[in-house]
């Protein structure tokens, strides 16, 4: 007998802004099945605000209040049973942040919890993960936002280490990453891999993916590090109005693609990776995974 249940996560980056809708689907005798209905992304770039000013402009608060109010009428559309919404870096810096939740609660009636980095990289690893490693092998997962970057390892199939940092492609853009955070996100990450002989990375966040998808790799075949940093002086090559025109990539991406590049090809380095698998999952396949196994809160509609 199949049962579907469908859930929604609000993802609210310091880049960008994602709702993410899912089936979930129960067959008795079977492994649940998660199947994604809908994905809508708006780039409203919160950390252009916050990194620089520490406060949500007017503007910015009317773009988020008029994305709630949309992301609230697709969920009743598409009959969503229950959903959470999670804020990251940008929200949680800002000083203004508590209030336009709240307004935004008042608004539209959408709940947001703003959550620290490590509840954020907890989340994401509660991605099933297991679909996509072998469990014989390490892994350093490394999921890159626009203001932190959160790091878990792998290892023999299991989560061992966590770690959220904050370096993230709009505050590289603004040069407002310190020294010390690369020198403290280099430290650990050496030490947590030094045990392992051999680790790939796994890559997650829409830049990584949308590198992905311009290499034209087959699907579940990993990235080279050679090609990575190949890619990357050639996208440094570009002018911003190139990678838009040559390389038909969107504004709001061409501008973070390499700030991110910069990062995966980091803890490529630092990890002694050679390759880097990117499954096209994040913090909102995480949300909906928690959401089913009752591991955080959620919000009927």
């Amino acid at each position: 007998m199949l049962s579907i249940k469908k859930y929604a996560a609000i993802d609210i980056g310091s880049n960008a802004v994602r709702l993410l809708i899912s089936n979930i689907l129960e067959v008795e005798g079977k492994p649940v099945m998660f199947k994604k209905s809908s994905l809508v992304r708006v780039p409203i770039r919160l950390g252009a605000d916050v990194f620089l000013t520490k406060s949500i402009s007017n503007e910015n608060i009317q773009r988020m209040l008029d994305t709630m109010l949309a992301f609230k009428l697709l969920m009743k559309s598409h009959k969503v049973e229950r959903y959470k919404a999670c804020a990251t870096s940008a929200m949680r810096e800002a000083d203004n942040g508590e209030d336009v939740a709240k307004l935004i609660s008042e608004e539209s009636q959408i709940d947001i919890d703003i959550i620290d980095g490590q509840e954020e990289a907890a989340i994401i690893a509660a991605t099933d993960i297991n679909e996509y490693i072998s469990k014989n092998k390490n892994y350093l997962y490394v999921d890159v936002g626009g203001g932190s970057t959160e790091f878990t390892i792998i290892h023999n199939g299991e989560k061992v280490a966590s770690r959220s940092f904050q370096i993230g492609t709009v505050r590289l853009l603004n040069d407002i990453v310190l020294p010390d955070t690369w020198n403290d996100a280099e430290a650990w990450i050496k030490e947590s891999t030094s045990e392992f002989e051999e680790i790939d990375v796994i890559g997650s966040g829409g830049n990584i993916n949308k590198l992905f998808k311009m290499s034209g790799v087959t699907i579940g075949k990993p990235l080279t590090y050679f090609y990575l940093s190949s890619f990357f002086h050639t996208l440094n090559s570009y002018t911003y109005e190139e990678r838009i025109i040559e390389l038909n990539l969107n504004p709001d991406r061409a501008d973070v693609i390499i700030p991110a590049t910069r990062i995966y090809l980091s803890a490529m380095k630092w990890s002694k990776a050679q390759d880097i698998y990117v499954p096209k999952i994040g913090l909102s396949d995480g949300i909906i995974k928690s959401l089913y196994y009752e591991t955080v809160s959620s919000n009927k509609l």
